[in-house]
């Protein structure tokens, strides 16, 4: 609960205590306690900051706040949900980082926001749908998506056509991400992409298993050939 004479930039620094220490994972009930509508607010500044950790972690734990919110409260979560599309909308007035590798992470850890929100996030790599154009937001996209295609393959597999032209992208951390998403999918229409990307030597970090990643795109590419 809130303690008493609790300021909000209080608040926001025990939040990132919270996700900056060794133990994150286990202390986010800690979180929930405080309130989870409470606790969104903090996690959402940030999702730009410039530490690395922070920003994914956040991320991490947004998905578990909105999980449990969603079990007590579904539509307090759809609020949150709404929150990170709207602020991917160019009326929003902002740039909506971190929203949708949120909105994955939320869907990942909840049957109920994934069957509801899932065409939504495909939607942001669909060239005919709510395709994202800022260079960096594709990214998020991708890694929300390929967050979510991990644990629910059922539900992103209309997506799969829509990774192959992120795989002949410049941009390496794309190539990188699209292929991740691949794997799962298991769909031929990207085998041929996978393919070409197996001498790929570039190296890219990928936030993964609540830990920053290097690996190389071909071997990530290797990876999603072997599932």
């Amino acid at each position: 609960m809130r303690e008493s004479g609790e300021t909000t930039r209080q608040l926001k620094k025990k939040i990132e205590r919270f996700l900056l220490g060794d133990d994150f994972i286990s202390r986010v009930p800690e979180m929930i306690e405080i309130g989870e509508r409470r606790v969104v607010n903090p996690m959402f500044s940030f999702f730009c900051h410039h530490h690395e950790l922070l920003k994914w972690r956040s991320i991490t734990a947004m998905g578990m706040v909105v999980d449990h919110l969603a079990g007590r409260d579904p539509e307090s979560a759809r609020v949150v949900m709404r929150r990170l599309m709207w602020s991917l909308n160019d009326e929003s007035g902002g740039i909506g980082w971190g929203a949708p590798e949120a909105m994955g992470e939320v869907m990942t850890r909840n049957a109920m926001m994934a069957k509801e929100y899932c065409r939504m996030l495909i939607s942001y790599i669909n060239p005919e749908g709510n395709f994202l154009e800022h260079e960096i937001l594709q990214r998020g996209a991708l890694w929300g998506f390929a967050r979510l295609a991990h644990a629910r393959p059922h539900l992103t597999k209309d997506g799969a056509g829509f990774l192959n032209p992120f795989m002949i992208s410049q941009d390496t951390l794309k190539r990188g991400l699209a292929a991740w998403a691949a794997g799962p999918l298991k769909d031929m229409s990207n085998r041929d992409r996978l393919t070409g990307l197996l001498q790929d030597a570039s190296e890219i970090r990928i936030y993964m298993d609540g830990t920053m990643k290097q690996c190389t795109v071909g071997r990530i590419a290797e990876n999603a050939l072997k599932n």
